[in-house]
């Protein structure tokens, strides 16, 4: 999509502000029933696509994402643009600088149309937690769109915006693809800056793309990845000089992500899938994972923690709300109460207790351990097999409401995704089957997760699937 829409601007089929306003009226048109976007920018936006216009009228080379429309989630920051994380505390909030993913899609010359919804601080399944009111799921205004990337989801699978930045802690931007039926990559940790990206749980947060396709996705991630001065934890990743061949490929596939509680159409799409693989030339074996069971503990264990600690900072002094109370102590409070809703109050109460006196080595100690166990199994997975293939999620999408009253059903919705952040692996989910559900069309998403710093290759097998159905 992105590559054809690059030649289209070359060849003048259609100018970059003929295509931004196409999307702006898109917004306009759908976005009434599906709530993809918090703010828009159409000034800003319209200003970088007559520049990409004048670029291709004089002749300059262009860029491949050169006058291409793109959104990005509000958790970040886009220089004089609000940025909310979808939060009551940072309402009234400007971002004073670029993030390092936005500021290296502005100096490629994309346009920005704006900023898309989210669960709020990123704590979230199904974009339920915003406080600016939920996205809907495009294929089924009924259903969530997944979380907490589901603004950017559903912006991409409307059409609404050519690609879209999500963030990805447990999942948040795979579980959001699978439930709205497109490609969303999360890379190695560290592979993207995290500069300017509003902090959730440092050890596990990564940014990365949706797209329609995994070009789409690739072109992105293509843009915004490489070392960063503002973030210690960012590297250069090596680019291959060629496609990973699908010859002698070696598909690993873990019994533990099959078993109990699964649905058996996502189950059935995701084995057809795999078995188109294998019609194609690919060796797979069945794997075990073993300590797939304690991800979920071990992630609802460290991703508190860390929130309870980045979340110290909005105390109504140094920005976001300030709620006025008779004592320092009193102001404090009030604050923190009214500017979190009450999934964000609910982790950081979590990890406070987790990281208190005398529960320290209990929980969060005995977890780093178990963290450490899941990735050098994750390691050893790798040590014989090139990828390994999973469901995405073990159900599809779901109704509002369905979940939100049992916190640990919600949890689950992440049960497939949250062992490639534990290990920082990279991992992309592909649509791989519909399934009709009430008269709409649901879909099913297939996950691929490889070895750290093997993006590019995570990439090429994601996208030998879509050869297959050509």
């Amino acid at each position: 999509m992105i590559r054809q829409t690059h030649e289209q601007l070359i060849n003048k089929e259609i100018s970059s502000k003929e295509l931004t306003q196409k999307f702006f009226d898109t917004i306009k048109e759908k976005d009434k029933d599906i709530h993809a976007y918090l703010s828009l920018d159409e000034d800003g936006a319209m200003r970088v696509a007559v520049r990409a216009d004048e670029k291709i009228a004089s002749g300059e080379e262009l860029g491949m994402l050169e006058g291409v429309p793109l959104a990005v989630k509000d958790n970040m920051l886009v220089e004089g643009l609000s940025c909310t994380a979808a939060s009551k505390m940072l309402e009234d909030y400007r971002a004073p600088y670029d993030a390092t993913v936005v500021s290296r899609l502005k100096d490629a010359g994309a346009v920005i149309l704006g900023k898309t919804n989210l669960d709020e601080f990123a704590m979230g399944a199904s974009t339920e937690n915003s406080a600016y009111g939920a996205t809907r799921n495009p294929h089924d205004v009924g259903r969530v769109p997944g979380g907490s990337s589901g603004g950017s989801a559903a912006a991409v699978a409307a059409d609404m915006c050519m690609a879209a930045l999500g963030s990805d802690t447990g999942g948040s931007i795979r579980q959001p693809a699978a439930f709205c039926g497109i490609v969303g990559f999360k890379p190695t940790y560290g592979a993207v800056s995290r500069s300017g990206l509003i902090s959730m749980a440092s050890s596990l947060d990564q940014i990365g793309s949706l797209g329609s396709t995994v070009d789409d996705a690739r072109i992105v991630f293509d843009t915004i990845r490489g070392k960063d001065e503002f973030d210690a934890t960012s590297f250069d990743l090596k680019v291959p000089s060629s496609k990973f061949q699908a010859s002698g490929l070696k598909v690993g596939v873990p019994k533990e992500y099959f078993g109990e509680g699964i649905d058996p159409r996502v189950k059935e799409s995701v084995e057809s899938a795999i078995r188109e693989y294998e019609k194609n030339g690919a060796q797979v074996t069945e794997i075990s994972l073993a300590h797939t069971d304690y991800g979920l503990p071990v992630y609802y264990i460290i991703m508190p923690s860390e929130v309870s600690s980045n979340l110290a900072r909005y105390d109504g002094i140094r920005y976001g709300l300030s709620s006025r109370g008779g004592d320092l102590l009193e102001g404090y409070l009030k604050t923190r109460q009214e500017g979190f809703g009450k999934e964000v109050r609910t982790r950081i109460m979590l990890g406070i207790y987790t990281l208190s006196s005398g529960y320290y080595d209990a929980y969060y100690l005995r977890a780093q351990k178990v963290r450490t166990l899941i990735r050098q199994e994750f390691e050893k997975a790798f040590s014989e097999v090139d990828v390994i293939m999973t469901p995405a999620t073990p159900t599809l999408p779901f109704r509002f409401g369905e979940k939100t009253k049992d916190p640990v059903s919600m949890y689950l919705s992440d049960v497939f995704t949250v062992g490639a952040n534990l290990a920082g692996l990279p991992a992309v989910v592909i649509p791989c089957g519909w399934h009709d559900e009430g008269g709409k069309k649901l879909p099913v998403g297939l996950q691929l997760i490889g070895p750290q710093k093997d993006d590019y290759k995570v990439l090429d097998i994601a996208e030998m699937y879509e050869g297959f159905n050509k």
